[in-house]
């Protein structure tokens, strides 16, 4: 059954994404529609999905690679939903939609749901399902913030080169886009922050304190640092808005990188033993 929902949600989602680009190559409100009701449905599906995964592991679906990976692309999901309520966001949610599919996809490719690989820290399960979680929110903020960083790079260089085509028309202005990545930043750093400090004090409580050494722990107080920078930097008013975007771009780099170092880092693969 799990099976069955994750590739109809992918055949689905593949349909959405259609209608979507065709609705931003040239304006169609029918093919938004369409996008916008396949979405949900997709929404729908992935849902049913996570609470099967639920019922299997008798526990919130978050431990895996597989369920990890599956809420994100549920949480981006609703985040498009949402964005596709405002005015000139058809662009905002395309791209949103293609991250969000791919990761799905990729998920269904490279993971299976297999076994938990935290179920022996019983002792702070409750702290791990709180720093799962918040680490969850903050990738679907961050994934955000990027899109309309790269938004906001590619209408400047269009307004730049004075170009003025029907797709620069339909995007957010440089100001709104510039305001709309700082307040997610702005909200997503913190979540991250506790996201981290939580992990922290599970391997503390566990005794484990050489695993506050591990990569992947490091790559993520780096990564909080790209975008504390970014919110100073923000606030002293010190660099151009392309810089800031760019700037945006390279923190989420890193974010990505966190996830990937999953295959090497042994903070999510310690036994208990």
């Amino acid at each position: 059954m799990l099976t069955g929902f994750y590739d109809a949600g992918i055949y689905i989602y593949a349909l959405s994404l259609l209608f979507f680009i065709s609705d931003c190559i040239r304006r169609n409100r029918g093919a938004k529609r369409m996008g916008t009701g396949l979405l949900a449905v997709v929404g729908v599906l992935q849902a049913g999905a996570l609470v099967i995964r639920a019922v299997e592991e008798r526990t919130l679906p978050i431990f895996t690679p597989f369920d990890f990976l599956l809420l994100l692309s549920f949480s981006l999901v609703v985040a498009s939903l949402i964005i596709n309520l405002l005015q000139r966001a058809e662009f905002a949610v395309l791209l949103l939609s293609l991250i969000g599919f791919s990761i799905h996809v990729l998920d269904r490719l490279w993971f299976s749901p297999g076994n938990n690989p935290l179920k022996h820290w019983e002792t702070v399960h409750g702290l791990l399902v709180l720093h799962i979680t918040l680490a969850n929110l903050s990738f679907v903020i961050y994934t955000i913030a990027a899109v309309f960083a790269v938004m906001y790079l590619f209408l400047h260089r269009k307004l730049k080169g004075k170009k003025w085509t029907d797709t620069v028309r339909r995007l957010p202005s440089l100001e709104m886009m510039d305001k709309y990545a700082y307040s997610l930043a702005f909200i997503g750093t913190p979540v991250l922050s506790v996201s981290f400090i939580v992990a922290a004090l599970s391997v503390i409580s566990e005794g484990r304190l050489n695993l506050l050494l591990d990569l992947k722990v490091i790559a993520t107080f780096a990564g909080l640092g790209f975008y504390y920078f970014y919110l100073f930097k923000k606030r002293s008013h010190q660099h151009s808005g392309s810089f800031m975007a760019k700037w945006i771009l390279t923190g989420y780099v890193f974010i990505i990188l966190i996830f990937v170092l999953n295959t090497w880092s042994d903070f999510h693969h310690w036994s208990g033993e």
